[in-house]
C-alpha cells in the first residue's frame, strides 16, 4: 500500500493504511456493532469512529470499505492508518487545520478550499482556518499532503486521533484511611504489615489542620480521563457538570472493562469524607468528570475549553504520550495555554499532567507544556520510583507506588488483574482480598491527582492565586528528597523541585492572601497582537520611503498601528536591522505588514530568517518587488 508523508506536530509522519482495520460511524439510532460485515470491534470511539475489522471474504480492505459505506446503517467510513515505527492505530477525523502565508487574503484562501472541495468549519484567525472534507473531496490524508505543497499554504495538518497512554501501573490496589500513607505516613501500613519511612508523605493531614477544614466546596476539580464511575459512593455526591467527549453529552461512557482508569485517579484527588471507604486529598471539592481522552486537536480543544468555561479551577490529567512520532502541534499547545491563562476569569486553570511511566529521560509531551505542573513519582520511602519519567520539565514529585501502592477507588466494571496461578481476578498487590469497591493503584497516574488535590486546598486557602502562582508555590515549598548532588540550581530531573508538601504550600497560599488586599491583578501580557489603548507609549522614529526591490523577512500582519510600533521597537532591538512597514488594504480595512531588513540578495534575507527563528521569531523571506 502507498505511504503518505505528512507534517504532524513538530515532526513528520509516514502513514500507511491498515490492511485490516477501518473506522465506521453509524447513522443516528443505528448500531453497527452486530452488523454482518463487522468481524470484531476493537475500539468504541476513536476520532468519532468505531474501529473494527471487517468480514472481507477475500476482498481487499479498500473494496470492502467501499461496499460497507453503502450499508443503510453506516453514515461514514474511513481507513485506519499506522505511522512508520508505531503500532498505534490512527483515525483521521475529517478535519484539516490550515495556516496560510500571512499575505494570502480570504478570497485566495477560499479558492484553495474550493479547489479541494473542502468546507470551511471555522475561521480561527486571519490566516488560520479549520476545514473538513466533503463527499467530493479526496480523503483528508491526501488533501493535507497536497496542501503542504502549495505556496499559499504555510502549514496543513489532518486532525488525527489515537489512544493515549494511561499512566498507572498494571497492579491492583486497596484499603482505608489508616492505610492511605500518602496523606500521612506513620512508618507502617497496617493491612499489609509493611514498613515504610515515617514522614515520606505529601503532608496532607497537616494541611487540613492548618486550614481547619478539608478544603472549600467552592473549588471545582476536573478529572479528564476514561472509565469514570460516577456511581461510586465516594464520588457520586460530588459530581458537578459532567461531560463525555464520546457521547457529546452529560451521559458518561461506562461498563467497558478496557477503560477503568479515571475512577482511581479521581478518588485520590477528591474522594468524599463520608465515614466509609477512602478519603481524597481535597474531599470537599466539587468533582467535574470529563470522560473520553483524545489525541485529536478538536477534542483537545473541546475538553480544555469545557473545563475552563464550566468553572473548573484545577484540571488533573494522568495520560499522554512519549512516542516521539506524536509531539504536540501548536493548536494543542494553544488549547492547553488558553485554559491555563484565561480560565478562572483570567487567573488561569491549574493544570496537572503526569510525567509518564516509561522510565525514559524525557517526560510525556503534554506534561512538557510550560503552563502545566508536571508530576513525577516517589515511593513510601522517599525514593525515586524507577518507572517515573525524568526531565527538565518535572515540577514536583508526589507519593505513589514503587514499593507499596496507593489505595484508590475502582469502577464497578473493573475486572481487576490476574496475578495468581489459579486465574483469580484480584485488586490487591499483595493478593489479599479486602472488602469494598477499592484497589491498589500507582504510577504517575496516582501521583498527579494527589498534586491536583493539593492545588485545590491551596485555592481553598487563597482563591485569588493565579495558576502561575500555584505552580511557583508548589515548587518553592517542596521538600528535597534523594541525594543533594541530584539537584542543580534547586532542581532535579527525577524529583523536580522536590516532593510536594501540602502543608507548606497551603501556608504560603495563606501568607500571600493575608499580605494583599485580596485581589490579584491579572498578569500583564507581552503579546504584540493585543490592541494598544490610544495615547499609551512614547516612541521616537524617522520615516523614509523604501524602494520596491530587494528582499526582507516578513514577521506579521497587524490591524492596530500601536502594535506596529511595539513590534518595530522589539524587532529592531533584537536584530539591529531596519524595520519596513507595508500599509495595505484587506477586506476594506487598513492592515500593516511588518518586515525586518532590506537586502539585495535573497540568501542574505534567508540568513536573517534563520537567526530570527533561532530566537523564537517566525517569518518568511519576502520579495519586495511589487510592494508599494
Amino acid at each position: 500500500m502507498s505511504n503518505y508523508k505528512i507534517k504532524s506536530g513538530k515532526g513528520v509522519l509516514v502513514l500507511q493504511k491498515s490492511s485490516s482495520l477501518v473506522g465506521l460511524k453509524a447513522k443516528k439510532k443505528a448500531d453497527i456493532s452486530n452488523s454482518d460485515f463487522v468481524r470484531q470491534e476493537l475500539l468504541p470511539s476513536l476520532g468519532g469512529f468505531k474501529v473494527v475489522s471487517l468480514q472481507r471474504d477475500g476482498a481487499t480492505v479498500d473494496e470492502k470499505l467501499d461496499e460497507v459505506r453503502k450499508a443503510k446503517e453506516v453514515a461514514l467510513g474511513t481507513h485506519v492508518y499506522f505511522a512508520e515505527g508505531s503500532k498505534k492505530p490512527l483515525v483521521p477525523t475529517g478535519e484539516i487545520f490550515i495556516i496560510f502565508q500571512p499575505e494570502v487574503d480570504e478570497s485566495e484562501q477560499m479558492l484553495v478550499l474550493d479547489e479541494y472541495k473542502l468546507a470551511l468549519v471555522e475561521r480561527r484567525s486571519s490566516d488560520q482556518v479549520t476545514a473538513k472534507v466533503t463527499k467530493d473531496s479526496p480523503n483528508p490524508i491526501k488533501v493535507a499532503q497536497a496542501l503542504q505543497g502549495i505556496s499559499l499554504v504555510k502549514f496543513a495538518e489532518p486532525d488525527l486521533d489515537m489512544l493515549l497512554e494511561e499512566y498507572d501501573l498494571a497492579v491492583p490496589n486497596d484499603t482505608f484511611m489508616a492505610d492511605e500513607w500518602h496523606l500521612k505516613n506513620d512508618g507502617y501500613i497496617p493491612s499489609g504489615q509493611y514498613t515504610t519511612k515515617k514522614g515520606a508523605d505529601a503532608k496532607v493531614v497537616d494541611a487540613w489542620s492548618r486550614l481547619n477544614s478539608l478544603g472549600s466546596g467552592d473549588v471545582v476539580l476536573a478529572v479528564i480521563d476514561n472509565g469514570i464511575d460516577i456511581s461510586h459512593p465516594d464520588l457520586k455526591p460530588k459530581v458537578y457538570r459532567p461531560w463525555d467527549l464520546w457521547t457529546q453529552s452529560d451521559r458518561l461512557t461506562d461498563g467497558d472493562p478496557g477503560f477503568t482508569h479515571g475512577t482511581p485517579c479521581a478518588s485520590l484527588a477528591i474522594a468524599a469524607a463520608n465515614g466509609q471507604g477512602m478519603v481524597g486529598v481535597a474531599p470537599n471539592a466539587k468533582f467535574m468528570p470529563v470522560s473520553g481522552t483524545s489525541f485529536s486537536v478538536a477534542a483537545t480543544e473541546q475538553m480544555f475549553d469545557y473545563c475552563s468555561k464550566n468553572g473548573a479551577d484545577v484540571i488533573s490529567c494522568s495520560w499522554g504520550t512519549t512516542d516521539t512520532l506524536y509531539s504536540l502541534n501548536s493548536l494543542k499547545e494553544a488549547a492547553i495555554s488558553k485554559a491555563a491563562r484565561e480560565g478562572r476569569k483570567g487567573k488561569g486553570c491549574v493544570i496537572c499532567f503526569a510525567a509518564g511511566n516509561e522510565g525514559v529521560d524525557y517526560v510525556n509531551f503534554y506534561a512538557a507544556h510550560p503552563d502545566v505542573i508536571c508530576v513525577a513519582a516517589c515511593d513510601s520511602k522517599d525514593r525515586y520510583a524507577s518507572y517515573s519519567n525524568q526531565g527538565a520539565e518535572v515540577s514536583v514529585c508526589a507519593p505513589s507506588n514503587g514499593d507499596w501502592p496507593l489505595l484508590a477507588a475502582r469502577a464497578w466494571w473493573d475486572p481487576g488483574t490476574t496475578v495468581r496461578g489459579d486465574g483469580a481476578f484480584l485488586y490487591w498487590a499483595d493478593g489479599v482480598n479486602r472488602v469494598g469497591p477499592y484497589k491498589h493503584f500507582g504510577g504517575t497516574s496516582g501521583a498527579t491527582p494527589i498534586v491536583a488535590g493539593i492545588c485545590a486546598l491551596m485555592l481553598s486557602a487563597n482563591p485569588n492565586l493565579t495558576a502561575k502562582e500555584v505552580k511557583d508555590i508548589l515548587q518553592k515549598t517542596a521538600d528535597k528528597i534523594g541525594e543533594p548532588s541530584e539537584y542543580v540550581n534547586g532542581h532535579s530531573r527525577k524529583y523536580g523541585y522536590g516532593r510536594v508538601n501540602a502543608d507548606k504550600a497551603v501556608a504560603e497560599a495563606i501568607r500571600r492572601r493575608d499580605s494583599t488586599t485580596g485581589t490579584t491583578p491579572k498578569p500583564p501580557t507581552a503579546e504584540v497582537t493585543t490592541p494598544v489603548v490610544s495615547g499609551q507609549g512614547l516612541f521616537r522614529f524617522s520615516v523614509e520611503r523604501q524602494p520596491s526591490q530587494g528582499f526582507s523577512v516578513q514577521t506579521g500582519v497587524y490591524a492596530e498601528y500601536g502594535n506596529v510600533l511595539i513590534a518595530a521597537e522589539k524587532l529592531e532591538s533584537m536584530f539591529a536591522q531596519p524595520i519596513i512597514v507595508n500599509i495595505n488594504e484587506l477586506n476594506g480595512k487598513t492592515v500593516y505588514k511588518v518586515l525586518v531588513g532590506a537586502f539585495e540578495k535573497s540568501a542574505d534575507a534567508t540568513t536573517l530568517q534563520k537567526a530570527m527563528k533561532a530566537q523564537g521569531v517566525d517569518g518568511f523571506v519576502k520579495d519586495l518587488k511589487g510592494l508599494a
